[in-house]
């Protein structure tokens, strides 16, 4: 059972189509080149006459060239950052009796909602990786730029933590806890 990966079938759908039209240029180079009838004649010019474009022909070339190279490192930068395959774990005991199945993803939604529940937390992301005998657990807080990392770490690590271990049946599950400060600020009244 594999999870559904809509960007990595975007990359693949984007890539195909490139490769066709890169495929469909080569063929039309060919065929020019060769003088096969029908399409362009080889000695004529791509472009009518020699004259420079107007300036504003180029400004534009130049917002676009550099629009697309912008595009272009935005979708290389995104594919640095990658998601751990989605994992199902199989909860069972005795096989003829049924059993039990559990998304990596669905166990650690919980988790990551009581995070996000704790003063001075934005955002709380987790990911369970590996198998269940050897899983490992990777959090990504969002918090804000005043808040107390030491007393968000305390609560996770004697309340979140334990939860999530016993709730899957494990008795130790290595963690990596990574925080990101917000630009946001936020006052508090008292």
């Amino acid at each position: 059972m594999s999870a559904s990966n809509p960007p990595g079938r975007l990359n693949r759908g984007v890539l195909a189509l490139l490769g066709l039209m890169l495929v469909a240029a080569g063929g039309l180079t060919l065929a020019t080149h060769f003088g096969w009838r029908g399409l362009f004649d080889p000695a004529s010019t791509i472009v009518p006459g020699t004259g420079r474009p107007p300036t504003w022909v180029l400004y534009i070339i130049t917002v676009v060239a550099t629009l697309l190279g912008l595009l272009c490192l935005r979708w290389l930068a995104a594919q640095l950052v990658r998601r751990p395959r989605r994992r199902i774990w199989r909860l069972e005991s005795d096989p003829d009796r049924g059993r039990t199945e559990l998304a990596t993803t669905t166990a650690v939604e919980p988790f990551a909602d009581e995070i996000e529940k704790y003063p001075g937390v934005r955002a709380a992301d987790a990911s369970l990786t590996g198998a269940q005998n050897d899983a490992t657990l990777t959090v990504v807080i969002h918090a804000d730029q005043q808040a107390s990392l030491a007393a968000i770490r305390h609560r996770l690590s004697t309340q979140a933590l334990p939860r999530l271990r016993q709730a899957l049946g494990l008795r130790a599950l290595p963690t990596q806890v990574e925080f990101r400060f917000t630009g946001k600020t936020t006052t508090t009244v008292r």
